[in-house]
Formats: structure tokens, C-alpha cells, sequence
């Protein structure tokens, strides 16, 4: 085993680290005020790039299962999901921000994030919720896109303890 092809090490947390943290910046740093982007390119980058996050779960899961089950990396799949929970957290925002009646508590950036990631570990504790058929369109996108994500990780996970008992695994 070479020292890069671990997730384990602790250089390798620190990458995903630092990149989860960019992630994060650049979340607070795009510029969403009306004029800075037109809304058709930015409901189309959304789309695209809520599919492409959606297909490299996916298939990361897949190459995991077939390649190397024992050799678990957290980096990909957490990297994954935290892009997906940042842009569903933006396409609320812009969609609060847009749409002022489109959900009730959301105003801020911050809000919108901690919606987001509410959503995704279901937890939904009400104080932000939507109340336009924009808002739940986008939130019945979101709850399939968590899905995907959480049947991803299920799936790598599983594979893991499968290589594990197998005697494949560290």
C-alpha cells in the first residue's frame, strides 16, 4: 500500500479538509443578487451540476464495489456530499431570495444552509419550511438528491464491512 492510497492518513484528512472548507468559502463568496447571474443559466448550471454530483456518487460507489471494497476512502463521497448539501443550500437561497414567499425563515445564507443539511439528515425541525410550489419542487428535487447520496454511502459502507469480514480490509 503506497502512502497515497489511503484515506486513512492524516495528510489525506487534511486535504479533505481544506477542500470541504473551499467549498464552503466559495458557497458564502458566489455572488446570488439579482443581476449578477441571469436566472435560466442559473437554474441550468444547478441542474447540471446537481446531476453530475448525483452520477459520480453513484458511480464511485460502483468502482468502490468492483475494484478495491477494502480500500475505503471517505474522501470522494464526503466531498460529494458536501458540494451537493452547498448547492442545494445555494438553489435555496436564490430561490428565497427570488421568490420571497417561496419559504417561511429563510433569509439568510446561513439559513439556507442549515436547511439544507437539516433536509439531508432528515431531520426537519420546522422553524424553516416552504410554503410555495417553487420551494417544494426544488425540495422534492433536494429529498431525491439526499437519497441517491445516503444509498451511495449505504453502498460503499457495505462494501467495506463485506471486504472486512472477507479478510479484504485493514
Amino acid at each position: 500500500m503506497t502512502k497515497g492510497s489511503t484515506g486513512g492518513l492524516p495528510w489525506n484528512r487534511t486535504f479533505l479538509l481544506v477542500e470541504v472548507v473551499a467549498v464552503l468559502a466559495l458557497y458564502y463568496l458566489l455572488p446570488l443578487e439579482e443581476g449578477a447571474w441571469q436566472v435560466v443559466p442559473r437554474w441550468a448550471l444547478f441542474a447540471l451540476g446537481a446531476g453530475l454530483i448525483c452520477w459520480s456518487v453513484v458511480h464511485t460507489a460502483r468502482r468502490q464495489a468492483r475494484v478495491n471494497p477494502g480500500e475505503l476512502s471517505p474522501h470522494v463521497p464526503v466531498l460529494l456530499a458536501v458540494s451537493g448539501l452547498t448547492l442545494f443550500a445555494l438553489a435555496d437561497y436564490a430561490l428565497a431570495t427570488a421568490y420571497p414567499g417561496e419559504f417561511e425563515g429563510l433569509e439568510t445564507r446561513t439559513d439556507a444552509l442549515y436547511f439544507a443539511l437539516t433536509t439531508l439528515a432528515t431531520v426537519g425541525f420546522g422553524d424553516i419550511h416552504a410554503q410555495g410550489q417553487y420551494a417544494r419542487a426544488l425540495l422534492l428535487a433536494q429529498m431525491s438528491f439526499n437519497l441517491v447520496v445516503i444509498a451511495g454511502a449505504v453502498s460503499l459502507l457495505t462494501a467495506r464491512l463485506r471486504a472486512r469480514r472477507h479478510g479484504g480490509g485493514r
